[in-house]
């Protein structure tokens, strides 16, 4: 996928060094950077080939910027990652793959149909599977840059040690602006972790061989948590007056709980009687969809720590075979804040006394919960939503 990108667990880890990375020049940087790599058994002849004549890319550091997850509307999102043709391409891509798809999901207990809208979201089926940008480039750029260093420096080690291994060459090593690589867009330390040689020739191949891309996304979902006997999740309907402070990933109750609270499945029949907990999420806020949500919806968020993004990963999944569409994606004609009103709804946030973990217009989990505060201060209801809205009422103080 264009954005940010399977298995790309941005929101963690803290910077490196008490000495910011870019506060040194990239290239004496990179000089401590070969001479890490070395000391952890990286070939003299990989660090050449690799990191010789190396630059940083600009245009990386503007992409990490305004992630869509961040700057789009839950709207916006969905209509631009599960729409018709994606459907239509990923049902056929279901079929015409489905003797090796089977093989697979039956050996790591996943359905196909989740294997493909992983594949439809990350790379559009493959199309996108060779990637843009050199990955070494790109990740030493991220890398160098402080806002997540440490990260991006152990993505980096990590990918010369793919390339010191003989999986793949410098040249063809490419990806997204992020690191991600291949089929279903693996970040280098969940190569190392997860990727598997399905087909014994003695390579890893995610970036042009299906089998073995196939069987390391499924790998990397069975042994985060996956379980083949649940659903990710159902749109839900919630009762009038609804507390929106119980919409939160932290918050989870048993679907008799919810039951008993009002929750219902869409059309108003009742929950299922099944002894399980779930959470609830409102991804538009009060005015939009809820969902409730189970144990491999939380798999999903360790592929892509997004909301928006597992919503998209089960809604195309269970578009491929038949079942509905969710009944609404919240407001029409809304926007998401750009970066510079990001950065400026958190500094307001923060002047206020609500932490956002950060100014950096990246309004995530960490700013959500300082607007979900802010919200309970001012009386309005706590559903935590970066609204345009939302953000006039905290420019006003109200």
């Amino acid at each position: 996928m264009r954005h940010a990108i399977a298995l790309v667990v941005i929101l963690v880890f803290a910077l490196s060094s008490p000495v910011q990375a870019q506060e040194q020049s990239f290239n004496a940087w990179l000089g401590d950077l070969r001479a890490d790599a070395r000391s952890k058994g990286i070939s003299a002849a990989t660090l050449e080939a690799a990191l010789t004549g190396l630059e940083p890319i600009p245009r990386v550091i503007e992409l990490d910027r305004r992630q869509p997850e961040f700057t789009w509307t839950f709207r916006k999102y969905q209509e631009k990652l599960v729409n018709d043709q994606r459907i239509k391409t990923a049902k056929k891509k279901l079929a015409a793959n489905a003797k090796l798809l089977n093989e697979i999901g039956k050996k790591y207990g996943i359905h196909p149909r989740f294997l493909v809208a992983f594949w439809g979201l990350e790379t559009d089926f493959g199309r996108l599977a060779e990637g843009y940008f050199p990955t070494i480039a790109a990740l030493a750029t991220l890398a160098h840059d402080g806002r997540r260093s440490k990260f991006f420096r152990a993505q980096l080690l990590a990918a010369l040690k793919i390339i010191d291994q003989g999986h793949i060459s410098v040249e063809r090593m490419k990806g997204s602006w992020a690191g991600a690589m291949g089929h279903f867009q693996f970040i280098p330390t969940t190569f190392d972790a997860y990727a598997t040689d399905y087909d014994g020739d003695g390579k890893i191949d995610i970036w042009g061989n299906q089998a073995d891309a196939y069987a390391s996304a499924a790998n990397f979902l069975t042994k985060s948590g996956w379980k083949d006997d649940e659903i990710w999740g159902r749109e839900v309907v919630l009762p009038d007056g609804f507390d929106f402070n119980l919409a939160h990933m932290k918050v989870k109750k048993t679907l008799a709980q919810w039951q008993a609270m009002g929750v219902r499945k869409v059309g108003g029949v009742k929950l299922p009687r099944v002894d399980m907990q779930a959470s609830i999420v409102a991804p538009a806020g009060a005015q939009g969809p809820a969902f409730l949500i189970y144990g491999n919806f939380r798999t999903i968020m360790v592929w892509n720590r997004s909301i928006f993004y597992a919503l998209a990963v089960g809604q195309l999944a269970d578009r491929m075979v038949g079942r509905a569409k969710f009944t609404t994606l919240g407001p029409k004609g809304g926007r998401g804040l750009s970066h510079a009103e990001g950065k400026d709804l958190q500094q307001r946030l923060t002047d206020m006394g609500f932490d956002t973990g950060g100014v950096d217009g990246i309004v995530g989990a960490k700013s959500r919960e300082a607007i979900r505060k802010f919200q309970r201060a001012a009386g309005l209801v706590p559903d935590g939503h970066p609204s345009m809205d939302m953000f006039e009422r905290i420019r006003k103080g109200l």
